[in-house]
Order: C-alpha cells, then sequence, then structure tokens
C-alpha cells in the first residue's frame, strides 16, 4: 500500500509538461533569469527570478464534484496578504475557457507586494496561477516572462 502511494504521488516535469497524480498540463518557455524552485505539497510548479525578486507558481487541484466561482477561489490565493488595494479583475478567454485575471498590491509580512493571479477552471480541475514581485518596474519585467509562460498552457 506505501508503495502504490508513493507512486501516485510521483511528480514530473520534462519538456515543459507537468505530471502527476492528479493532473497533466504544458506550460510556456521561460527566460534564462527564471530558476525552478522546490516548494509545498500544496504547489506544482514555482520559478523565481531573484534579480526581479519575483517568483511565479501554478497549481492544479482535480475534483469534479466542486463547483466554486472563480471570485471565491481567488479569494482563497489572497489569504495572508493584508492592505489589499488596486484590485482590479477581468474575465478573459484563456485555454478555451474563461479564467479570471487579477490585479492586485498588498501586504505580506508587512512588505508590499504586487500580484498578478489567474483562476482557471477545466475538465474537472481548478488552475491557479501566480505571479508576486515587488511593485516597481521589476514586476512589470517579470509579468512578461508569466505572460509568456501563460501562454504556452494547455491541457491534453
Amino acid at each position: 500500500m506505501a508503495l502504490w502511494a508513493s507512486a501516485c504521488a510521483h511528480a514530473s516535469y520534462q519538456g515543459g509538461v507537468y505530471r502527476d497524480a492528479e493532473a497533466s498540463y504544458h506550460m510556456g518557455d521561460l527566460g534564462p533569469e527564471w530558476r525552478r524552485v522546490d516548494v509545498d505539497a500544496d504547489t506544482d510548479l514555482a520559478f523565481e527570478a531573484t534579480s526581479l525578486d519575483a517568483i511565479m507558481q501554478v497549481n492544479a487541484t482535480c475534483d469534479p464534484s466542486l463547483d466554486i466561482p472563480l471570485s471565491s477561489l481567488t479569494n482563497h490565493l489572497l489569504i495572508g496578504f493584508t492592505e489589499r488595494e488596486g484590485r482590479t479583475e477581468e474575465t478573459l478567454p484563456f485555454a478555451e475557457r474563461e479564467a479570471l485575471f487579477t490585479d492586485v498590491e498588498a501586504k505580506l509580512d508587512g512588505v508590499r507586494r504586487r500580484l498578478r493571479l489567474v483562476v482557471l477552471k477545466k475538465d474537472g480541475c481548478v488552475y491557479d496561477f501566480a505571479l508576486v514581485g515587488p511593485p516597481d518596474a521589476r514586476f512589470d519585467q517579470a509579468r512578461a516572462g508569466f505572460d509568456a509562460w501563460l501562454t504556452g498552457f494547455s491541457t491534453p
């Protein structure tokens, strides 16, 4: 039984394709400033660009029985952030569905950060993407990489 559980927990990321027991998806290419980082079990993939003081992540959670609105899923991503301001939301086409794109500035542990969040529901899964960085020109540079990363997103 333990061997079966460890086999199901195994995840791989090769050639831009992420696979685990729950989901499989492809992500776009990142520039050389982005380096993959290990994160907790609640995040599939994360990358950081130390020169930009930014991190991006993606996670998929698959449970077809859940039907939670995109705005509620986005609010869940903001837990722990305080003094939120300048929030804008747009529902836009993404990966043959509609996704909620949210931009906001907030503090995390007293440090002001800028966030770009994208939440998508597709084929019984929720995909959440986040870019977190400083509220200055470095965020715009990081966002270019994040947008390219998103452009390459697809599911089988």
